[in-house]
C-alpha cells in the first residue's frame, strides 16, 4: 500500500475511534450559556438605574434584547447575564447615553460595587466555567510551534497548510473541523516534515524557491546580512542531507523584463553561515556584435556548494558601493523600488533557489536526528525494540501524555512496512509521520468525566492543564518538566503552577504571545495585505512595514520581559527604531538597519501604541485615514466595548455622498447626520478623531489639505479631550478598564472560545488581583492561568 494511502487509513481508523469513544463531533461546541440562578438583590442600585438608565435605555435598545424593565423586579442573579451586560455599560459609562442625565462617578461606582458584588456571590455559590470545544485542532501557528519542538526542525507552515479563520479576534477558537482536503495538506505535511527530519531524501534532487517582496527598497543594508553589504535576502533552510546543493540567483526585473538597476558592474556574494562562499561578477546586458540576443545579465548565477545536512543560513547580496545623495532640494525618497515611479538605483535580488542534494553524502549528524534517535550507540541492538523506544519518546511529547501499548501497535506496523522496503530509517520515517497525522497529536480532547450529569463544573486533569498552559503560553506543545509535574498530580498546586508560568514566561518560546496572541490581538497580521496608494505616500516599501511591525512587537515583548505595568503599553516614552523607521517618524541620529531601544521626548510624540506606525495604518484605507476604523480598534482593543455592527437594512455611505472638499470631520459630521448612523457613529468617531494629527502612514501632521486638523475627541463616559495626549490620559484615568480588556483578550485566546457574561466575575477577580501590582503583565497572564474558566469545564 502507498505510503500516502496508509497514513490516510491509519488515520481514519483514528479519528472514528476517537469520535466512537467519545460521542464526540469535529465541530467547535458552542459554550454553555446556562446563568447562575442564585443571589441576593440589592434594592438602592436597582433604583439607582431605574431612575438613570430603564427609559433611555429601553426606548433606544429594544433591538439589543435587552429590556431593564423585564428585570428590575427579580433578584440580580436571576438574570445575571443580563445584569453582566449592565455593569459593563455602566463602568464604561455608556448608560444613560450622553446627553441625557447622568449621575456623578461616586454614584456610578456604588451602583457598580454593589451590583458586581451580588453576581460575584452568585458566581462562587454556583461556579460556570463555560466550555471550550471538546475537540480543537492545532492551528498553523501552533503546528510549526510544535513541529518545532518535537523534532527541533524548523518549516514554513505556511507553505505546507492554509490559514486559519479568525473568530472573537483569534485563529484558536472555531478549528474543530478536518475537511478532507485540509487532511491531505495534514498527510502531505507530514510526509515531508518526517521525511526532512530523518535525512532521507527522494529519488531525485527537490528543490525551494524564496521570493523577496517586489516592494522591498534593496538600496541599504539588509538586517541579517553583514555589515558593508546592501540589499539582498536572507533565507533559513535546513538542508537534508550533507551533498552538494546549487544555489540560483535571479535579479528583480521590471514589466519589459529588464533587469532593475543595472547601469553599471555589481558584484553579487553568495554567504553560508555569514561566509562568503562565492562572488560573481554581474555586467550590463549590451547586444551581441553579431547581432544575436544579449544573454541574459544573470544567467550565470548559479553557485554549487558542499554543505553539511542540518539547519543553515544562507545570504545573497551585494557588496555596497560609496553611496552618492541625490541632489535634491527635499529630503530624497528612501523607496526605490518602482521603475516608473521611484526606479531601483541599483540592482536587486528577486529569488534564490536551492536544489539539492546533487551528490548525497547522507543524513549526517542534525538537531533533528539527534532529537528523534538520540545516541544512536546506545539503542539496543534488536531494530525492533530501538523502533519501539524511539517512537515511544517521540508519542509522549507529541500525545502530551503517557503513552500506551496500544498507541504503539499502529506506528509500528507503519514502521514495519517502511523497514520491509527500505532501511531502519524508511521505518522510522513512516511511522513517523503516522504519528504526525495521528487525531492525539492534531487535535487538543477533552472529554468529560463518565456518568457526570450535564451541567456540572469540573476540574479538567493536570494533563489537560499542562497543555492548556503550554499552547496559552507558547502555542506549543508541553515541555518534559510540565509533563512531569503534570503526570506526578502536583502542577495543580499554587506553588508549583506559578513557579511553571514564571519560567515559561522566561523561555524565549513565551515570544509567541507577542507574535501569535499580540499579532492579531493588535491586528499586526493586517500590515502584510497594507499597500498604501503609491501617488499619496510615495516613500512605503516593505521595508517600512517590515519596520512597522518589529518595532510593535519588540515593544511589547519588553513589557512583558521586563515584567513591566500592562499600562505601559500606552503611557512608555520609550520605543525601537532603525535608520528607516526614523526617518519616517522624523527622530535623528539613528543609523542603520539594526533596531534599538531609543528613549523619547515629549516633541517626538511617539512612544506607547497609539503613536505606532503599524496601529495607525492598519487602522486607515489605502488613500486616506479612517477616524471610524481608529474609533472601533480603541473601542474594541482598549476599552474592552466594540461598537455593534451596522444594523442589516442600513445602505453603506459613499465618500462620493459628501462634498469632496470638506475636512474628515466635516465629513464624517455629514454622515452623522443619517439617524441610522448616528447612534454608533456619535460614540466611535470622536475616539478616531483625536487621532487625526498621524496620517495613514502614522507620520505626524498638522494640517489636511491646507486645513488644520481639528483633533478634539472624547469617549463614550463623556469627557473630552484633544490629540493623542489626551485620548491616552483619559485610557489611563481608569486603569482598571485597559486591564479588563487585556484580560478578556488574554481568557479568550488561553481558553479558545469568546468571553461570555458568565466569565465576568472571573475577570473581575483576575484585575483585582493584578491591581496592587501594578497591573504587571505577568500578574495578569498568571490571573488567567489560576481562573475557573481556564482550570474548570462544564460538562455537557
Amino acid at each position: 500500500m502507498p505510503l500516502l494511502d496508509t497514513r490516510r487509513a491509519a488515520t481514519m481508523v483514528g479519528l472514528a475511534g476517537l469520535v466512537a469513544a467519545g460521542g464526540l463531533r469535529l465541530t467547535a461546541d458552542a459554550p454553555d450559556r446556562a446563568a447562575p440562578a442564585v443571589g441576593t438583590a440589592v434594592a438602592s442600585p436597582r433604583d439607582l438605574v431605574e431612575q438613570y438608565c430603564l427609559d433611555c435605555h429601553d426606548n433606544g435598545s429594544k433591538k439589543a434584547d435587552l429590556s431593564l424593565e423585564a428585570i428590575m423586579a427579580s433578584d440580580v442573579a436571576a438574570h445575571a447575564v443580563a445584569w453582566e451586560k449592565v455593569v459593563k455599560k455602566l463602568r464604561t459609562r455608556q448608560m444613560p447615553p450622553i446627553g441625557e442625565p447622568r449621575p456623578d462617578d461616586a454614584t456610578y461606582e456604588a451602583i457598580v460595587t454593589s451590583l458586581e458584588t451580588d453576581l460575584d456571590r452568585a458566581a462562587a455559590a454556583h461556579p460556570n466555567p463555560g466550555r471550550p470545544a471538546t475537540i480543537r485542532r492545532l492551528t498553523r501557528t501552533e503546528y510549526g510551534n510544535a513541529i518545532r519542538d518535537l523534532l527541533a526542525l524548523d518549516v514554513d507552515v505556511s507553505a505546507l497548510l492554509p490559514a486559519d479563520e479568525s473568530s472573537y479576534g483569534f485563529d484558536n477558537v472555531t478549528v474543530g473541523e478536518l475537511s478532507p482536503t485540509l487532511l491531505e495538506r495534514y498527510l502531505s505535511a507530514a510526509e515531508k516534515i518526517s521525511r526532512l527530519a530523518v535525512g532521507r531524501v527522494g529519488r531525485s534532487p527537490g528543490g525551494d524557491t524564496f521570493r523577496v517582496a517586489p516592494d522591498l527598497t534593496q538600496e541599504e543594508h539588509i538586517g541579517g546580512l553583514p555589515l558593508g553589504t546592501r540589499g539582498g535576502t536572507v533565507v533559513s533552510y535546513t538542508f537534508p542531507q550533507d551533498g552538494e546543493y546549487d544555489i540560483s540567483i535571479r535579479l528583480r526585473r521590471d514589466r519589459d523584463e529588464k533587469i532593475e538597476g543595472l547601469t553599471e558592474a555589481h558584484e553579487v556574494e553568495v554567504l553560508l553561515d555569514r561566509a562568503s562562499v562565492q562572488t560573481f561578477a554581474v555586467q550590463p546586458q549590451r547586444p551581441q556584435a553579431s547581432g544575436e540576443p544579449a544573454r541574459e545579465a544573470d544567467a550565470h548565477l548559479t553557485a554549487r556548494l558542499a554543505v553539511r545536512a542540518g539547519p543553515h543560513v544562507l545570504g545573497v547580496t551585494f557588496p555596497k558601493k560609496p553611496s552618492d545623495l541625490p541632489e535634491t532640494a527635499r529630503q530624497p525618497y528612501q523607496a526605490h523600488f518602482n521603475s516608473y515611479r521611484h526606479p531601483r538605483l541599483q540592482p536587486a535580488i528577486y529569488s534564490v533557489s536551492i536544489v539539492g542534494p546533487l551528490a548525497a553524502g547522507g543524513p549526517g549528524d542534525t538537531p533533528s536526528r539527534r532529537r528523534i534517535f538520540g545516541t544512536r550507540e546506545r539503542l539496543p541492538a534488536v531494530e525492533s525494540v530501538a523502533a519501539r523506544n524511539i517512537l515511544g519518546g517521540v508519542m509522549f511529547r507529541a500525545y502530551r501524555r503517557p503513552v500506551t501499548p496500544a498507541d504503539l501497535e499502529g506506528p509500528m506496523i507503519l514502521y514495519r512496512q517502511g523497514r520491509a522496503s527500505g532501511d531502519f530509517d524508511a521505518g522510522i520515517e513512516m511511522a513517523l509521520a503516522g504519528v504526525l497525522v495521528s487525531p492525539s497529536f492534531l487535535f487538543r480532547v477533552e472529554t468529560d468525566p463518565a456518568s457526570l450529569p450535564a451541567g456540572t463544573p469540573y476540574r479538567i486533569s493536570d494533563l489537560a492543564l499542562a497543555s492548556r498552559l503550554s499552547f496559552f503560553l507558547w502555542s506549543s506543545i508541553p515541555d518534559d518538566e510540565l509533563l512531569e509535574v503534570a503526570i506526578d498530580g502536583t502542577l495543580r498546586q499554587p506553588a508549583v503552577l506559578e513557579r511553571q508560568v514564571r519560567r515559561m514566561l522566561a523561555d524565549d518560546r513565551s515570544r509567541a504571545l507577542v507574535t501569535n496572541f499580540a499579532a492579531q490581538w493588535l491586528h499586526l497580521r493586517s500590515l502584510e495585505a497594507i499597500t498604501p496608494d503609491m501617488r499619496l505616500f510615495p516613500d512605503f516599501d516593505d521595508n517600512l512595514r517590515q519596520a512597522f511591525r518589529q518595532e510593535t512587537e519588540l515593544f511589547v515583548d519588553s513589557i512583558l520581559r521586563e515584567d513591566r505595568s500592562a499600562l505601559d503599553l500606552l503611557r512608555a516614552r520609550y520605543t525601537f527604531l532603525n535608520e528607516r523607521l526614523a526617518k519616517h517618524y522624523g527622530i535623528g541620529h539613528v543609523y542603520g538597519s539594526r533596531f534599538r531601544r531609543v528613549a523619547l521626548d515629549d516633541a517626538s510624540m511617539r512612544g506607547g501604541l497609539l503613536r505606532q506606525g503599524s496601529i495607525l495604518t492598519v487602522t486607515s484605507y489605502a488613500t486616506r485615514t479612517s477616524p471610524v476604523l481608529r474609533g472601533k480598534w480603541v473601542l474594541d482593543n482598549l476599552l474592552g466595548v466594540p461598537p455593534p455592527a451596522p444594523p442589516p437594512d442600513v445602505p453603506a455611505l459613499k465618500d462620493n455622498t459628501v462634498d469632496g472638499r470638506l475636512s474628515g470631520r466635516m465629513r464624517l459630521a455629514e454622515h452623522r447626520q443619517n439617524k441610522a448612523c448616528a447612534r454608533c457613529h456619535n460614540i466611535i468617531d470622536p475616539v478616531g478623531l483625536s487621532l487625526e494629527t498621524f496620517d495613514a502612514v502614522g507620520r505626524r501632521r498638522q494640517v489636511e489639505d491646507g486645513v488644520a486638523i481639528d483633533a478634539s475627541g472624547g469617549l463614550p463616559d463623556g469627557r473630552t479631550f484633544t490629540d493623542v495626549t489626551g485620548l491616552e490620559a483619559a485610557l489611563l484615568a481608569r486603569p482598571e478598564l485597559l486591564a479588563s480588556t487585556i484580560t478578556e483578550k488574554l481568557l479568550t485566546y488561553a481558553c479558545g472560545r469568546g468571553v461570555e457574561p458568565s466569565d465576568a466575575p472571573a475577570v473581575r477577580a483576575i484585575v483585582r488581583a493584578a491591581q496592587p501590582n501594578e497591573y504587571r503583565l505577568s500578574s495578569i497572564v498568571l490571573g488567567v492561568v489560576q481562573s475557573e474558566p481556564f482550570q474548570m469545564r462544564t460538562s455537557r
